[in-house]
């Protein structure tokens, strides 16, 4: 018996049909115990000077981290609190001995002046907005931008509407309390990050004016898609004129060629399927440290307890690109995320009043690279009659050109003031023709790509050039713009 079944595996893998790999393969997730008596719901990661890493908490606290790279945390790390009493830090910076809080009600700073471990000076930098008292009044707090910027996007009132001045609004704000009025149409964001090129994103949630969650770049001077604070234009003059309002019931792409100030997401994440609550985003500085996906962007969901691969390109002057799925697993929901040029990604967690798949209140975690390469589509870039896949490892020539290995379906949501919206307007585009572009490219000649579509690819029939299957094999690609000819 143990002979037969040898001689079915050694069939099975000569046919190219490997069982899939696992995360652990490829990532391993390092848990960080947390002492009884902390709550450590995390909301804002950063690197220290002296080695510790800094986590704030969404109850106000702010605790070091020593030796965050230890090999057995549980016996080399210890838990310091460094700072308390603060409100709902969802953001922490570090520049020049200080470290910079984003909290609720204002932009603070931190320093340990004695250097006994714990903050003893404490100064607001500025208090560009105001709060309602609402359970959703979030603000949440970039790193410092290329200018010396922390920029901090504001959730709306109830995440619905803006009861006082400058909800769902984004600041900059800078280390001597300068305050820049900067982007409108902010809903419910859950995280925010820098590319490799210093430009900021954040991730929005799922409501009204957001049909799905995504990733939307925030441009000085744009509005980004929820009408609800640009009654405080009036109090921004630097933005110029208040923007026209969208026609509910329409679309992303039909009312940014109406809207000049308005930008759609760059990415949108398919509701449920990619998660339900997009949080932090983060850059892969590592160099390569942390597998083939240097530059790219690493986004949460607190929801789905997952961390998504982002590939962003700029089309017809915009950002807009793919999201693929990445790790999950997550002990808790998935919040803030930073990664360290050494290649650590270290990942907040917490669930309070949100719920999340990660059963545990809170945690923290640290994720490396174990040195294998998956086999996964590294970069997909729209053409104006296709798309080009670029893997991760050379691919069999034959599954990768083969037509049949492809599946590519397109749907968009409703913009629309009523909350969220299902996946409407489908199409089957047909994949025409592919062409090896070189051993790790392919370009697919696509007939009927749809602008302002989610473009939908499974790819379960390519395989490696050692027969491997993709560990991944969908891919969501946002077409705002069609490349021009």
């Amino acid at each position: 018996m143990r002979r037969i079944f040898l001689t079915l595996l050694t069939v099975c893998l000569g046919a190219g049909l490997a069982t899939a790999a696992e995360q652990s393969d490829y990532y391993k997730i390092t848990t960080f115990e947390i002492p009884e008596d902390i709550v450590l719901e995390a909301g804002g990661l950063e690197f220290m000077p002296n080695g510790e890493l800094a986590v704030s908490t969404r109850r106000g606290d702010i605790y070091m981290v020593t030796n965050p790279y230890s090999k057995d945390p549980a016996k080399e790390s210890e838990l310091k609190r460094f700072a308390s009493g603060l409100h709902e830090v969802l953001g922490l910076a570090y520049r020049d001995g200080w470290l910079y809080a984003t909290q609720r009600c204002e932009i603070s700073r931190l320093k340990d002046e004695d250097g006994d471990g714990k903050a003893d000076l404490f100064e607001t930098v500025a208090v560009p907005w105001e709060i309602n008292g609402d359970y959703h009044e979030y603000a949440f707090g970039s790193k410092f931008d290329k200018d010396g910027y922390i920029w901090a996007p504001l959730c709306l009132t109830g995440s619905f509407s803006s009861q006082v001045p400058f909800r769902g609004w984004c600041f900059r704000i800078s280390t001597d309390g300068k305050v820049i009025p900067t982007v409108s149409g902010i809903r419910s964001p859950g995280g925010i990050g820098i590319n490799a090129a210093g430009d900021v994103f954040y991730t929005d949630n799922q409501g009204p004016w957001n049909g799905t969650c995504g990733l939307k770049h925030l441009e000085p001077g744009k509005f980004v898609g929820h009408p609800g604070g640009n009654r405080w234009y009036s109090l921004a003059p630097n933005m110029g004129p208040e923007p026209q309002t969208p026609q509910s019931g329409s679309r992303f792409h039909i009312e940014a060629e109406k809207i000049p100030e308005y930008v759609p997401a760059a990415v949108l994440f398919p509701y449920d399927t990619m998660g339900k609550s997009a949080s932090g985003v983060e850059l892969d500085r590592s160099g390569g440290k942390f597998g083939p996906f240097e530059n790219q962007m690493l986004v949460g969901d607190q929801s789905h307890s997952t961390v998504m691969r982002v590939y962003m390109e700029k089309v017809n002057g915009r950002y807009q690109g793919v999201c693929f799925p990445f790790l999950e697993g997550i002990a808790s929901g998935t919040l803030p995320l930073l990664m360290s040029e050494s290649g650590s990604l270290f990942v907040g967690g917490t669930n309070r009043g949100w719920g999340s798949r990660g059963n545990k209140p809170f945690s923290l975690e640290r994720v490396n690279w174990t040195g294998k390469t998956p086999f996964e589509i590294k970069e997909m870039r729209a053409k104006p009659d296709g798309f080009e896949l670029e893997f991760t490892e050379p691919c069999d020539a034959k599954t990768a050109t083969a037509t049949d290995s492809y599946k590519l379906t397109t749907y968009t949501y409703i913009y629309q003031e009523s909350y969220g919206s299902p996946e409407v307007d489908h199409t089957e585009p047909k994949i025409t023709k592919i062409e090896k572009v070189n051993d790790k490219t392919v370009r697919l000649y696509i007939d009927g790509l749809q602008k302002g579509h989610v473009h939908e690819l499974h790819s379960p029939g390519v395989r490696s050039a050692d027969g491997q299957p993709l560990w991944h094999e969908v891919a969501y690609y946002t077409l705002n713009q069609i490349p021009a000819k």
